[in-house]
């Protein structure tokens, strides 16, 4: 359930794209900073979106700074600079990382030596925000719960993560959240899981493992899913296209909101269109994260 949250590059403009790649490598000094070395290796582009969007939201401005890493020794590149918020969220993407890897574990799907790598750093990330990986653990076990109990209703099978990312958005923004930020998250939460078992509906069939969508609708593979139910897909994914944008409508950005709104109106669409046509992910040079 990592990675979906992305932009729609040819509708991005360059400015934003200088942001957002800022705001990776940010996120990534972030890791480092707050769990160490290792964690970097979880970096995602989920949570640089939470990043450009809580700052925004909070009224936190980005400074952007020229730097070199490891990842790019050659020539300096603009980075964003790692505040507070920043290091909060390099927390969060090792508590996600971390109990996503023990949930493939339950499930038989190895990643015993991946999770090592986030072992210390998940382990900072208790000492120095206990809060949010409470949140962060709580909802994720109750997401297996209902998984081990093989919930077919997606709008239930979603729940729990929806509400861990409205949660943490309430955890991050304090006073400044409202209704309209809180329900933004949950919808953004619901969309993942949701667009995850989409992706994850052949291999779930033929491994035989949970799955709501599969539960739910009992078709042979994704094809036929879109084939036969695909109003019903339509309906789950459009739904919360339309909240979404309700969200965004009610909500006061402190700055400029083209990156976010690229990919809260685009990004997710066209993410939500590859994965039905069973296309690849593709990978441009902002990455250097492991992904899980």
């Amino acid at each position: 359930m990592f990675g979906y949250l992305r932009c729609d590059m040819p509708n991005l403009y360059i400015k934003d794209l200088v942001l957002y790649r800022a705001l990776y490598c940010g996120l990534c000094r972030g890791i480092g900073s707050a769990c160490g070395q290792s964690a970097r290796l979880g970096l995602t582009y989920d949570v640089t979106f939470f990043s450009a969007l809580l700052h925004n939201l909070a009224g936190v401005d980005i400074t952007i700074e020229q730097r070199g890493c490891f990842g790019h020794t050659l020539r300096k590149r603009p980075m964003a600079k790692v505040d507070g918020m920043t290091e909060e969220l390099g927390a969060l993407n090792t508590a996600l990382a971390y109990f996503k890897l023990t949930d493939d574990i339950a499930d038989g799907n190895g990643g015993r030596w991946k999770r090592l790598c986030f072992k210390k750093g998940m382990r900072r990330a208790r000492e120095r925000y206990p809060a949010l990986v409470q949140i962060v653990e709580d909802y994720m076990r109750e997401q297996g719960e209902l998984e081990r109990a093989r919930v077919s209703s997606p709008d239930r099978a979603a729940e729990p993560t929806a509400q861990m990312m409205r949660k943490i958005c309430v955890h991050f923004l304090g006073d400044r959240a409202t209704e309209a930020s809180g329900r933004l998250f949950y919808d953004v939460g619901k969309w993942i899981y949701l667009i995850d078992a989409l992706d994850d509906y052949d291999g779930d069939v033929r491994r035989k493992q949970y799955n709501t969508l599969v539960l739910e609708y009992g078709c042979e593979d994704r094809a036929q899913l879109l084939r036969e139910r695909g109003e019903d897909i339509d309906f789950l994914f459009d739904t919360l296209f339309f909240d979404i944008r309700e969200c965004l409508s009610q909500l006061e950005f402190a700055f400029n909101r083209d990156l976010t709104d690229n990919i809260l109106l685009r990004g997710i669409p066209a993410e939500t269109e590859r994965v039905k046509k069973g296309l690849p992910r593709k990978r441009d040079n902002t990455e250097h994260g492991a992904k899980l």
